[in-house]
């Protein structure tokens, strides 16, 4: 049902830098008059998932440990691959991969450099 998800960042070289350390991404700016925005990978629109952006603006984006949570699925299908890199990028990992069942893997929450609550999702 989620059709884009926008991140608020106050820096975003600085988290540009995470996200691409963490996630071995390569993320594509668009500045936009005071809108500045970092969009994550997003081959196809017509697969699963939803396409995202890291966004910047000094009026409108306050990054939050607070409201919505946003998982992240991990790429290689461990997200301790992913959580292994989040402090050397500058992250705080707030709680480490711990099970959800059998059934739906692993997940593990985290925060950004810009102070974004998120969370990690594998199924090994």
């Amino acid at each position: 049902m989620v059709g884009w998800f926008e991140v608020p960042v106050t820096n975003m070289d600085r988290a540009i830098a995470f996200y691409e350390q963490v996630f071995k991404i390569k993320i594509e700016r668009h500045k936009m008059g005071p809108l500045d925005m970092g969009w994550f990978p997003y081959a196809d629109q017509d697969a699963p998932g939803s396409g995202g952006s890291l966004v910047a603006h000094p009026d409108h984006y306050r990054p939050s440990t607070d409201g919505s949570l946003l998982y992240f699925s991990s790429h290689t299908g461990d997200l301790q691959d992913e959580l292994d890199r989040v402090e050397s990028a500058g992250g705080k990992i707030l709680n480490g991969k711990t099970p959800i069942s059998e059934e739906h893997g692993f997940m593990a929450l985290l925060l950004d450099t810009e102070g974004n609550r998120i969370a990690l999702h594998s199924r090994a």
